[in-house]
């Protein structure tokens, strides 16, 4: 480790800071950093080169190669050694995580999003659930989107339980947050002068067309409403058409993750990925 050690034996204004950044979604968006545990999430967030703040870890046992290993090559800037109780009280986990680490935020801008003849990206319109937003991102990075857009009062981004339902995909997909669709349209201006045939598709179990009649091998912004309201009308008005996931049964809905996963595989399949 290149950086000093800062070692806490009690639950002092360090270790309440830490504590503070794993609950608290204000606290997380003041400092810049938020809270990742997890062989896999803590994995690729060193690997695809985010910025890791702070490593949090427990000499009270020791340390598997793996933890070892991230210690050696994360660069984190600090470094805070615990006692396992005081780590096991920290971690989100029945089983007390070997490494915690607090990552900094990147800037909520919409150049982050690689733009290409193909893209394809993913609106969100308020998804209240990190649970459901999380499984979004993980099915992202499993069907080939380009980025996604959280927009208006939604499910934090930066929530534990979204970093861990993603297992480790949050950091290979590029997700941007807006405070609401007015932020967005120049953006898609800006896209559809690049590619002359790129799609805004809204999506509403109203629609008229299947999700299998439409063309999404073109350049394609999807746009998913939240779980309880669906797509609010500012976004219906901006989508140059709108489908429906076909569906049979009692059920009148899917959940959002679901529905955005059958979304995307479709898009993916049309696209022969």
């Amino acid at each position: 480790m290149k950086s000093s050690v800062e070692k806490i034996f009690t639950e002092n204004a360090d270790f309440q800071t830490l504590e503070t950044l794993r609950r608290n979604r204000v606290k997380r968006n003041r400092s810049g950093e938020f809270f990742v545990e997890g062989v896999r999430a803590v994995t690729q967030a060193v690997e695809k080169g985010w910025e890791i703040q702070a490593l949090v870890y427990s000499r009270g046992k020791r340390l598997s190669d793996w933890a070892e290993g991230i210690l050696q090559k994360a660069n984190a800037k600090k470094y805070y050694e615990l006692p396992l109780r005081l780590m096991e009280k920290l971690s989100d986990k029945e089983d007390a995580s070997e490494l915690i680490a607090l990552v900094g935020m990147p800037a909520d801008d919409l150049s982050r999003i690689p733009l290409r003849e193909n893209m394809l990206a993913i609106v969100l319109d308020r998804p209240t659930s990190p649970g459901n937003l999380g499984a979004i991102i993980r099915s992202c990075d499993a069907l080939g989107v380009d980025g996604v857009i959280v927009t208006g009062h939604a499910a934090d981004l930066y929530d534990p339980e979204t970093i861990r339902a993603t297992t480790g995909s949050f950091f290979s997909v590029q997700s941007v947050r807006l405070p609401s669709h007015k932020e967005l349209v120049p953006w898609l201006d800006g896209l559809k002068r690049r590619f002359s045939k790129l799609q805004v598709v809204g999506t509403s179990a109203k629609a008229q067309i299947s999700i299998t009649e439409h063309d999404f091998t073109l350049p394609t912004v999807l746009l998913v409403g939240n779980e309880t309201n669906g797509l609010s009308e500012a976004y219906q008005a901006l989508a140059d058409g709108m489908v429906a996931i076909p569906m049979t049964g009692y059920a009148s809905s899917l959940n959002i993750a679901c529905a955005a996963s059958i979304l995307l595989y479709e898009a993916s399949r049309q696209r022969g990925l």
